[in-house]
Order: structure tokens, then C-alpha cells, then sequence
């Protein structure tokens, strides 16, 4: 295993120091940005798409689409190893929750065969906080 996957493991205090508190409350705590307010819901810029906390990557631009959601919306990650699901029973429902393998940090959640026009029929809705995205060098 290279260095870019290998697991990343901190005190909570560590991640403190290196995230800014939003991104420590979602990324760490498991919150989650108000919708419309995330700087990548509407961005069609091309690129990877990286966890904030380790950098690894988790989703591709191509895989990118508009749900109206109020968040960036995927419809499959980049390999099926960057992220987890784990079922998640907070505020009265049953929802899936993503997390980055690497990291174990909360990205958002994920619906499945709703409709959505996709060729997984899934939505991966992530916070933008939690994400950085890497442009494509060859896009000028």
C-alpha cells in the first residue's frame, strides 16, 4: 500500500488543529452544512475531488450532477474503495452515511433508486465543506 491510501489515523485534538471548525463539525462530528451554502453545489469546474481532513480521493468531476438538493451531488465515487457506507438512524430515519475509508471522516449520505438520472440511480449528497477539489491541469 502507497503512502496515498494508507490510513490516517489522529487525536480528535490533532484534527482541531488542522481543520477549521465547520469542517472539524461535519468532517469529525458528523454535521452537516445548510444546504445552498457550500462552495461546491453549483461549480462545473473539472477535477478531483478530495477529502478535506486527508486528501485522499473520493469523487471525479465526471460523475458530478445537479440534484437541486443543495449539495454537490455524485452518482458514484471515484473507486468503490474510497468510501464506506455505514447505516445511520440519527433524527428519526434510516439513511446511509459516507464516510472516507482512508480517514474515517463523515462526507455526507447517500440515496439509493430514488429516480435520479444517473446510471446508478444514486446520489452521493456530500458536503462541500468536507471536500477540496484538485482542477484538472489541462483545463486552461
Amino acid at each position: 500500500m502507497d503512502e496515498s491510501q494508507a490510513q490516517v489515523e489522529r487525536t480528535e485534538e490533532e484534527w482541531r488543529e488542522r481543520l477549521d471548525p465547520q469542517a472539524f463539525a461535519v468532517l469529525r462530528q458528523g454535521a452537516t452544512e445548510r444546504p445552498w451554502s457550500g462552495e461546491y453545489v453549483s461549480t462545473a469546474t473539472t477535477g478531483v475531488y478530495r477529502c478535506r481532513a486527508c486528501g485522499a480521493e473520493l469523487f471525479r468531476s465526471s460523475e458530478k450532477f445537479e440534484s437541486h438538493c443543495g449539495w454537490p451531488s455524485f452518482y458514484d465515487p471515484a473507486e468503490s474503495s474510497a468510501v464506506t457506507l455505514h447505516q445511520d438512524q440519527t433524527l428519526g430515519m434510516i439513511r446511509t452515511e459516507v464516510r472516507c475509508s482512508r480517514c474515517d471522516s463523515h462526507l455526507g449520505h447517500v440515496f439509493h433508486g430514488e429516480g435520479y438520472p444517473t446510471p446508478t440511480d444514486d446520489r452521493y449528497c456530500i458536503n462541500s465543506v468536507s471536500l477540496t477539489l484538485e482542477p484538472d491541469d489541462a483545463v486552461q
